[in-house]
């Protein structure tokens, strides 16, 4: 098998889909202790710094929440996504990895995360889970 053109560096983010966002930002601030690090406010996106990692919540009356589907249910899902910090992030080598197993992503694109903007990617598992490859 062969061996992935990256390390991975730690989980950048967990990205949960919210269906009453008040009480889950109380309850990942008050309750866990995360505290908001960015707000995208048009997107209905809520970062929340969790240790060195982020988990971000996603309003489901908002922009980003109505583009992803039924609201977390019994024909819904809660997690959007696991995004992986990768190093070194050399677009063609990944894809070229991607290809070779059968797999394809999307276009990478700057998008913020843990560690701050960055280029990173989209893909799925076999069971169609989110992940996304960041650079560290």
């Amino acid at each position: 098998m062969a061996k992935p053109p990256y390390e991975i560096a730690a989980l950048d983010h967990v990205v949960v889909r919210a269906k009453n966002i008040d009480s889950m930002l109380a309850f990942y601030q008050d309750v866990l202790g995360c505290p908001l690090a960015k707000h995208n406010e048009p997107l209905g996106l809520y970062h929340l710094r969790a240790g060195l990692s982020m988990i971000d919540l996603v309003d489901m009356n908002g922009k980003l929440g109505q583009a992803g589907g039924a609201p977390p249910g019994a024909d819904g899902r809660n997690v959007d996504h696991v995004a992986i910090r990768i190093q070194p992030f050399d677009e063609a080598a990944i894809r070229a990895h991607l290809a070779a197993h059968g797999v394809e992503g999307d276009e990478v694109k700057t998008r913020f995360g843990a560690s701050g903007d960055g280029p990173s990617l989209y893909l799925s598992d076999p069971e169609g889970n989110g992940l996304e490859l960041k650079a560290a």
